[in-house]
């Protein structure tokens, strides 16, 4: 091994040490940090993500990924050291036009933003974070502008940024061909008599919420001695280390399934994190490949898996056990049917797997509008009850329920951080078909509470090599087949269409 491969090693290292002093300021922000906090964490985070950007960018680095190249080419390309050297040049060259004192400055604006949102988000405030949405409206378009290009749309860097390779147009055509299969499914199943959902909407304490959920992720292989469970605002995970994963969830006291379905989810995301190679720790293939292949893991544990029948034909007597006076008298069909009622509503995170694309597509566009200056920041709110109303049949009867409910606009660039979400839906259903064709016994063993196979099976296949390969690789690698519409499509229609009778 060459002498500056280990010195790249060390840089790279001092670089993700800093991101991790990043991430949790961000997490302790989200969690337990007081508001008058909010001015000098701003300022922390400026000066940490100055300061790694400053050591990615630096002339000395790009000279010497020069130096390793040739290295790098005499190695398998699955080699550790090769896709270190192949990914860490391809952050330096994403990043090296963009200046570090811009990067400070889009980290407090970030951060003063999100504090504005947490205050303003309850009081349904949008006026509140208009003047900061402005802010970061205009950096959003300034980072664009530094990221390499040519591009045909100011938001392609942006998206390829979350998701490497990907474009506004392939997400558009994507999304076409999806929408023209989810709308007449909507349709169908809208129009069919409702489901009665009422025994997830009575009274369920928080403590005994939090005590369930933690007991399920914990079955399905979240490990508690690498990880913590806190309370947030908007509910994500964050890894500082392979052995430092964290979850955040929240709790609604008259609706069971959002802490439990909003907790699954993001243990799919930690499962991934933690079920990395720790070789690859302190490095950039320590995490996931990218949002939409992170994605996949979370929507595949919250609905293919978590509101499969397999699954709740082992945790519905315990759950049963946790809440008798709610639902000792329901029977398992009946709260089957009630997790997974199809009906047209307005939160995204509570959204049914049928509408739930539509959400994503909505904001998608009014992203790619704000960027675009087809939009201003001042008639957003009009714009996504306009969109919410034809899309989904409903109108938020304020901003908190509307255009304030995501956490997304609210703490760093605009642009490129919902695709991710119905990309990864779309990945979900073909990678566990892909397990399930290698593993036949998957389902009788999720009936049995015996979740280890299926996640050894993803350990193996995808979680392993974190970020080592792009997500047309992963995917090509783990189902041998390119990203598709149909087998998600395919899996909604089967599992809809017997609740439907369609």
């Amino acid at each position: 091994m060459p002498e500056q491969f280990d010195e790249l090693l060390h840089r790279v290292y001092e670089i993700q040490d800093l991101n991790a002093a990043a991430s949790i300021l961000s997490w302790d922000h989200s969690t337990y940090m007081p508001p008058g906090g909010a001015q000098a964490r701003a300022e922390q985070l400026a000066t940490l993500q100055r300061l790694a950007h400053e050591r990615l960018v630096a002339d000395e680095m790009g000279r010497l990924l020069e130096a390793l190249e040739p290295y790098e080419k005499s190695l398998p390309y699955d080699s550790f050291e090769a896709a270190l050297v192949r990914v860490t040049r391809r952050e330096h060259e994403r990043w090296h036009g963009v200046p570090p004192a811009f990067t400070a400055r889009l980290a407090a604006l970030g951060a003063q933003t999100h504090q504005t949102w947490i205050q303003a988000r309850p009081l349904s405030d949008f006026a509140a974070v208009a003047p900061w949405l402005e802010r970061l409206l205009s950096a959003s378009r300034e980072l664009a502008s530094y990221l390499p290009g040519p591009h045909e749309h100011i938001a392609d860097p942006l998206v390829a940024l979350a998701d490497y390779g990907m474009s506004a147009a392939e997400v558009r055509g994507i999304f076409a061909r999806l929408r023209a299969e989810l709308v007449p499914l909507v349709e169908a199943v809208t129009a069919a008599p409702p489901v009665d959902d009422a025994c997830l909407h009575q009274h369920y304490p928080e403590r005994e919420q939090l005590a369930f959920a933690r007991r399920v992720v914990e079955r399905l292989g979240y490990d508690f001695g690498r990880g913590h469970l806190d309370l947030s605002a908007h509910p994500y995970t964050t890894r500082f280390a392979w052995g430092d994963v964290r979850l955040t969830t929240r709790v609604r006291e008259d609706n069971l399934a959002e802490c439990l379905f909003g907790t699954i989810h993001e243990a799919g995301h930690a499962l991934y994190e933690q079920g990395t190679d720790p070789a690859l720790d302190r490095t950039y293939l320590g995490s996931g490949a990218s949002s939409g292949l992170h994605e996949s893991q979370s929507r595949l544990w919250e609905n293919l898996v978590g509101r499969g029948l397999p699954f709740w034909r082992y945790f519905y007597p315990q759950l049963q056990a946790q809440f008798p006076a709610q639902l000792g008298a329901v029977p398992l069909e009946r709260f089957y049917r009630a997790i997974n009622k199809v009906e047209r509503s307005l939160i995204r995170v509570e959204a049914d797997e049928v509408t739930y694309n539509l959400h994503v597509m909505l904001r998608f566009d009014l992203e790619l509008d704000l960027l675009d200056g087809k939009l201003a920041i001042r008639d957003l709110p009009d714009a996504w009850n306009q969109r919410m109303h034809a899309d989904l049949g409903v109108t938020p009867p304020n901003h908190a329920l509307g255009v304030m409910q995501d956490i997304h606009w609210f703490w760093g660039a605009i642009g490129g951080g919902f695709q991710g979400y119905t990309l990864g839906n779309l990945m979900s259903a073909q990678i566990y078909a892909a397990a399930c064709h290698a593993v036949p016994e998957i389902p009788a063993q999720l009936e049995a509470g015996e979740f280890a196979p299926l996640r050894g099976w993803l350990a193996e296949n995808l979680y392993r090599h974190g970020a080592k390969f792009t997500p047309p690789e992963v995917l090509e690698r783990i189902t041998g087949e390119p990203l598709a519409v149909e087998p998600y499509m395919r899996y909604l229609r089967t599992k809809y269409g017997e609740f439907y009778a369609l």
